[in-house]
């Protein structure tokens, strides 16, 4: 069988210093280390490791290698290359594509670091896969992101913390303590970055309402406009756009989501929002999912930039041009050190 091996050493002690901070410094940073010895471990899936790495790095310290290795039939074997014993664990995975694989690594990386006797272990989750089916909206459905929380629990883990959930009540499915954290202090320093004049934010349905008003009142209380949009019931990913909930004419629109997947949806938002007068169009989303016809057709779009994080990794030279992707990865690892420090993580986005 072959492996993955997340190569590390002993976590360091410089602080990295360069590159300007989204978000406020505390010395919490600099108190993680007691006794000149580190009692913090930064681990990884494969999911994202390169998120990871920026974290850590970021915190001055580095990943803890873990060895990682499917069998020929595709189960999945994990270990951790270092004592972990009475130490405080974060481990970082997003259950993005592929989701079953992704989520069935954290989950035994989870049980592996129970069984080394860790101290304390908080699953950092960039993206919540399987968020989206949180409610029964029919008969005889699931509710996998109640599922995905009881799994996570039972696994090991004692914290979550988690970026941009789907929905806010996602937090309530645990039964462990839930950090929810926020990608908008990245995504509104970039927009503010290009200056743009007459903007309104759009929330692309009535449920993001709450987000997308939160937007706006971190850029001068922008104006906000609604798309009132209708599922066909039948078909996953598919939206038939209705009609826009306020004045957009002559004015820079941008679309404000917690994910892309296919772009059905964002693409035929855009239009509707062109056709109501709008003179640019511009979209962020925490998630880029973008999965399907997704780079296809934001290329093909009106959307003059389409501007999300690097919860889920993309390779630059196989997503659109139009695609901005900017790094959480100071976001995450000023979390985490709070978290580890027993500091205030709410003060980050006040």
């Amino acid at each position: 069988m072959t492996s993955v091996l997340h190569q590390g050493t002993r976590l360091s002690r410089s602080a990295s210093q360069g590159g300007t901070h989204l978000v406020a410094q505390m010395p919490a940073r600099q108190r993680i280390w007691t006794g000149g010895k580190t009692d913090l471990r930064i681990l990884s899936g494969t999911a994202n490791p390169e998120l990871a790495k920026e974290v850590a790095e970021y915190m001055g310290l580095t990943v803890t290698p873990i060895r990682i290795s499917p069998f020929s039939d595709g189960e999945i074997y994990v270990q951790v290359q270092e004592s972990v014993r009475g130490l405080d664990c974060f481990v970082i995975q997003p259950t993005s594509t592929p989701v079953n694989e992704n989520l069935m690594e954290l989950l035994i990386l989870l049980d592996a670091l129970k069984r080394a006797s860790a101290g304390r272990i908080t699953v950092v989750m960039p993206y919540y896969g399987y968020g989206r089916q949180d409610r029964k909206a029919a008969g005889r459905e699931a509710i996998t992101a109640k599922l995905v929380a009881d799994l996570l629990t039972t696994a090991g883990a004692q914290r979550v913390v988690a970026l941009d959930l789907h929905a806010p009540q996602i937090m309530g499915f645990f039964n462990i303590l839930v950090d929810h954290l926020y990608a908008s202090p990245v995504l509104l320093d970039y927009i503010r970055s290009l200056d743009l004049e007459d903007v309104v934010l759009v929330s692309p349905d009535v449920g993001g309402v709450s987000r997308t008003r939160a937007f706006a009142k971190k850029l001068d209380d922008a104006p906000i406009a609604i798309i009132d949009k209708r599922r066909n019931p039948s078909q996953h990913n598919v939206a038939e756009v209705m009609t826009v909930v306020g004045d957009v004419k002559d004015k820079t629109a941008i679309m404000v989501d917690d994910m892309v997947d296919t772009a059905g949806t964002l693409v035929k938002g855009a239009d509707l929002l062109k056709k109501e007068g709008a003179r640019e169009i511009y979209a962020c989303a925490t998630h880029a999912v973008l999965s399907g016809p997704a780079n296809e057709r934001i290329d093909k779009s009106c959307i003059k930039k389409l501007i999300v994080t690097n919860s889920i990794p993309h390779e630059r030279d196989q997503i659109s041009d139009k695609i901005v992707q900017l790094s959480v990865a100071r976001l995450l690892g000023e979390a985490i050190a709070r978290i580890h420090d027993d500091t205030s993580v709410s003060e980050m986005f006040e």
